[in-house]
């Protein structure tokens, strides 16, 4: 039988009481954690694989987003560029996603997976601003958030919420001897 339960926290300095039930909360982080872990996985394994391509010539790399797709204006458009081309940020652009995405779907480290994954998404946010009469605001996907803020703030909710313990891993690694030696490992898991 699902449970109804009472939060009552403090938000910016305002007392928020809301009541909300148990069973739906777990399904819906189960599923938000699973969805956001499918995404990002599919975004890294696609790269992997076109970027171990037989051709050289087919090799994914962001040096096409970082020289060609930033916005014209972008305040760290030099920052951007001086990164295309260095193999190092192709690398950690293709496995982050790909073991961010992972750890999500299995549940585990998901804090600590979950918070990488939000620093990855404001890059590539930080990386759609504009310059210009806009200035400052990414437009292509959105009127300063976009689809990266988004994930960012979903990210920051599975990790907070502690997502990994609901079907994951993380339930069966806080259990583990080296974990309750260790309690500021539960910080990376959850």
């Amino acid at each position: 039988m699902a449970t109804t339960e009472t939060l009552e926290t403090e938000i910016w300095g305002r007392p928020v009481t809301f009541d909300y039930s148990e069973h739906w909360v777990g399904y819906s982080l189960f599923l938000l954690r699973i969805v956001m872990g499918w995404t990002l996985f599919q975004g890294g394994v696609t790269k992997l694989v076109t970027y171990l391509d037989a051709n050289p010539e087919n090799n994914w790399t962001a040096a096409g987003f970082l020289m060609n797709a930033v916005p014209e204006g972008n305040p760290l458009m030099g920052f951007w560029g001086s990164m295309a081309g260095n193999p190092l940020i192709d690398q950690l652009n293709m496995w982050g996603l790909t073991l961010t995405g992972l750890a999500l779907i299995l549940g585990a480290l998901v804090r600590w997976s979950a918070f990488w994954g939000a620093v990855m998404m404001l890059f590539y946010w930080l990386a759609s601003l504009t310059g210009g009469l806009l200035a400052g605001l990414p437009v292509a996907h959105g009127w300063v958030v976009d689809d990266h803020i988004v994930y960012a703030v979903l990210l920051f909710g599975l990790g907070a919420f502690g997502a990994g313990r609901i079907l994951g891993l993380d339930a069966y690694l806080e259990d583990l001897e080296i974990v309750q030696s260790n309690p500021w490992l539960r910080y990376l898991l959850g």
